[in-house]
């Protein structure tokens, strides 16, 4: 009689222990096929699914090397550039010179027309960047920014652009403001895309869409006349160009970027 006695206090702690156990790890209570337990498997960092693959996604960073990326005009050999843990780090302690010794802005191989493009971002404390498209590459534009408009990248919290309107981050810089504000802290990642098709412009941060306009319309040209762009003819006007990624002097990190042609 004790030794069933005993046999049942037993089973009822292990069974106790097992349903603590479930509920402490919600995902471990979930089962698989097999009656085991199942977990919600976590993307790779730079790697495509086999359903992103189906629908034409492409990874303009491989997590381990720069190919496919060089400083726009090789104004400089880029290695403040680095790949540092599958991110591409901006280190600005290592150049010596924005043109010429290891900094600029560096841009795809490849130009893109209509696109869908998705990368993460993070910033130090009070810092600066910038994703911009349609840039196009000669040496008749000195910057990037001459031609290509810019989603802003940028420490809200700290930086002093982000008291200038249509400075902050997810704004389509110095043209249109983005809303809602859902930017993570510095040292936090953010989640972006920007989806251009026939004109058609949208910019999301963090899964929410933030932004939407038109481009190369009567207003897209009255809006860069209004704004500093005015200075340089040719901004905004390109339909096919290079993505960038802007060295605006400071720590920046960014991976997971991909583009799907649309």
């Amino acid at each position: 009689m004790r030794s069933l006695l005993a046999a049942l206090i037993l089973v009822a702690g292990l069974t106790g222990c097992q349903s603590n156990a479930s509920k402490q790890n919600p995902e471990t209570s979930k089962t698989d096929s097999m009656g085991g337990p199942a977990t919600t498997p976590v993307p790779a960092n730079n790697a495509l699914t086999g359903e992103e693959k189906e629908a034409g996604w492409q990874l303009l960073f491989d997590g381990a090397t720069k190919n496919g990326w060089h400083v726009y005009n090789n104004k400089s050999d880029g290695s403040a550039w680095q790949v540092v843990d599958g991110t591409l780090h901006l280190d600005p302690k290592t150049k010596k010179d924005y043109q010429t010794v290891g900094g600029g802005d560096i841009v795809t191989a490849d130009e893109y027309e209509n696109f869908d493009l998705k990368l993460e971002w993070k910033l130090d404390s009070a810092g600066n960047s910038g994703i911009m498209f349609y840039v196009r590459e000669d040496p008749k534009y000195e910057r990037t920014y001459h031609t290509g408009p810019e989603m802003q990248v940028l420490d809200n919290a700290a930086h002093s652009d982000a008291k200038i309107i249509k400075h902050r981050a997810a704004d389509l810089y110095d043209l249109v403001s983005s809303s809602p504000e859902v930017v993570r802290p510095a040292g936090e990642w953010n989640q972006v895309e920007i989806i251009c098709n026939k004109g058609n412009l949208e910019f999301h941060l963090n899964g929410v869409k933030v932004l939407s306009t038109t481009l190369w319309d009567d207003n897209w040209k009255k809006m860069i006349a209004g704004s500093k762009f005015k200075a340089w003819p040719d901004f905004g006007t390109f339909k096919k160009g290079r993505i960038a990624l802007q060295d605006h002097g400071d720590p920046v990190w960014y991976r997971n970027i991909k583009i799907r042609k649309l």
